[in-house]
Order: structure tokens, then C-alpha cells, then sequence
């Protein structure tokens, strides 16, 4: 009888991750197709009025089960997500979705930079190098057919990148969110950030209501919304918490970082994104750099489970997004 080797196991998942993927990656396109300047609130709010009851539903005992300390650390993580909302959807609205989903890709870099900062730890010299293809290739992207400024999406964008390190840095080091269950922290953490859409919405001269954007939302409109509350959202938790289950949390974060591959192509092909041959350039180097950069923090972080494991040191950081980390703004 031939051996199952976890690569084996592996497999059957591969699929749905890699969907996951292709879904995050139509989410920029998606949310530029039924976001406006006056309606990203109304948007947001109305997105996760799908999706928040069912969470709730779903995870009711276990919510109940979390201690006062946890709820208030998922509270504050909370905060930091809308701002990354925020960001993004602001920021998806005012450049190009191929634009959106490479820049977005930049945290897979930010964060292993930003915690070797916070430990101490000196990263290897080809992960710098990969860091620095990376901004190299986003500095590119950005120009289009010539040397210009970058736009305003541009820069929310870059800012959404460092928010959404800042946001898994803190996920990683907050005492009081430990052991609580992926579910109960995506459930408590999007509350959170929907409490703030709301509050910001009710402020005379923030954009359209929920209501008035609603009614004036077409079929297609409706689709997207759709899209981005069921897909973007509930499938892609529920696949990831199923995955990381029947196989390594690495195989499913390889997986899920092809996600700024789909965002391209996908911006490319169905909304006559045009970078230009500077921004195609850009975007080799960006999807290069991220995908490097993966690769060696990966190993550094394997190869730390392995000395921790026969009690030699720490293990090192991580990379990326973790496979239990939320759905970010566009996701």
C-alpha cells in the first residue's frame, strides 16, 4: 500500500484554496465595479450586513464562550481592520484594480520587514533583496506610459499594505486574543469594524446612506455586492478554516499568495487595464519580489520549527497572511 505524505493529503484541498485565490483576486474589480466616492460606507455597511449574521448564526456558543479580555482584544483589533477597509476601498476606487491588487501585495514583504524590527532579528540578505524588487517593481506600476506621481489610490493602497501589517503584527502579539478560535475573532473584529461604518456613515456629509445607495443599485450592482459578502467573504473563511485543517497552514498561504496573479490578470483582462509596458515591467517584479521574498521567509521560518523542535531557539517569523487571519478590506 503506497504512503500518504502530507503533500498527498494536501491535494484535495488545493482546489478550493486556490479558488479562494482567483475569488480575492476578482474582489478588486468587484469592489471598483459598485463603489463609488460617495458610497464606500453605505458599501461597506451594507457588504457586511450580509455577512455578519451569518457568522454570528453559526459561531453563537462559541462567541459566548470568550472571556471579557478576549472580546475587548477583538474589539481593538477591530479598529485596526476598519482602517484597512477604509483604506483599501477608498483607495480601489481611485486607481485601477490591477494597480490595487499588486500594491495590496506588498504586506507579504511589510511584515517580515516590520517584525524582524519588533524581535531584533536580522532577515536574510536575499529577503531584502526581494523587498526591495518588490517596491522596485510597485514604483514602476505606478508610472503607467511615463514618470509621473502616483495616484491618490496609489498612496491608500501603499497605506492599506502597512495597516494590514500592522493589523497581523498585532494579531500575533496580543496576549489577550490568544486562544481565541478564528471564527469568534473574525466574528468580534468585523462587529467591530461594521460599528464604525455605521457611526461614520450617520455623519452629515460622509457619502450616501446604506438605504439610498441600495435603491439606486442596478442588477449588476447587486451582483457585485453579492460577490464580495458571500465569495469574497463567508466562502473564502469557511474554505480556509476547512484547508488549514486537512493540511499545513504553509501549503495554504503559498496557495492563497497567487491571489495578486488573479488580481492582474483579472484587471487586465476584464477591465481594459492598460499599465503600460513601465507598469507591466512593474508588475513582473512585483509578482516576483512578493513570491521570492515568500519563499525565503518560509524557509527561515521551517527551518526555526526544526532547531525549536530539537531545542536549539525560537522559531523566526512568519510571512504573509496568516490562513486564520480575516478577510481584509477587499476580501
Amino acid at each position: 500500500m503506497p504512503r500518504v505524505t502530507p503533500a498527498r493529503l494536501g491535494r484535495p484541498t488545493d482546489l478550493p484554496v486556490l479558488l479562494v485565490a482567483v475569488v480575492w483576486g476578482s474582489s478588486y474589480l468587484a469592489a471598483k465595479g459598485v463603489t463609488t466616492a460617495d458610497t464606500v460606507l453605505a458599501v461597506l455597511v451594507l457588504r457586511f450586513a450580509v455577512a455578519l449574521p451569518v457568522l454570528v448564526t453559526v459561531g453563537w456558543r462559541r462567541l459566548r464562550a470568550l472571556s471579557g479580555t478576549q472580546w475587548r482584544g477583538a474589539g481593538f483589533l477591530g479598529l485596526l481592520l476598519a482602517g484597512i477597509f477604509l483604506l483599501e476601498t477608498y483607495g480601489v476606487v481611485h486607481t485601477s484594480a490591477t494597480n490595487a491588487g499588486l500594491i495590496i501585495s506588498l504586506t507579504m514583504v511589510f511584515t517580515p520587514l516590520a517584525e524582524s524590527r519588533v524581535r531584533g532579528v536580522r532577515l536574510p540578505g536575499a529577503f531584502l533583496a526581494a523587498a526591495g524588487l518588490s517596491v522596485a517593481g510597485v514604483a514602476l506600476l505606478t508610472q503607467g506610459a511615463g514618470f509621473t506621481a502616483p495616484s491618490g489610490g496609489d498612496l491608500l493602497m501603499l497605506g492599506a499594505a502597512v495597516a494590514r501589517t500592522v493589523h497581523v503584527l498585532a494579531m500575533a502579539r496580543m496576549e489577550s486574543v490568544r486562544g481565541a478560535d478564528a471564527l469568534s475573532l473574525t466574528t468580534v473584529q468585523l462587529g467591530s469594524a461594521v460599528t464604525v461604518f455605521a457611526v461614520l456613515v450617520a455623519v452629515p456629509g460622509t457619502g450616501a446612506s446604506p438605504w439610498a445607495a441600495a435603491a439606486a443599485f442596478d442588477a449588476g450592482d447587486w451582483l457585485g455586492l453579492v460577490h464580495l459578502a458571500v465569495l469574497c467573504t463567508l466562502f473564502a473563511f469557511f474554505v480556509q478554516m476547512w484547508a488549514v485543517r486537512r493540511t499545513s497552514p504553509s501549503r495554504v498561504s503559498l496557495l492563497l499568495g497567487t491571489e495578486p496573479v488573479w488580481a492582474a490578470a483579472l484587471g487586465i483582462a476584464l477591465a481594459g487595464d492598460r499599465p503600460g509596458w513601465l507598469g507591466y515591467g512593474g508588475a513582473v517584479l512585483v509578482l516576483v519580489g512578493t513570491a521570492w521574498g515568500r519563499s525565503v521567509a518560509d524557509r527561515g521560518r521551517d527551518a526555526g520549527r526544526t532547531e525549536a523542535g530539537r531545542g536549539r531557539g525560537p522559531e523566526p517569523t512568519g510571512t504573509g497572511r496568516r490562513p486564520e487571519a480575516v478577510p481584509s478590506a477587499s476580501e
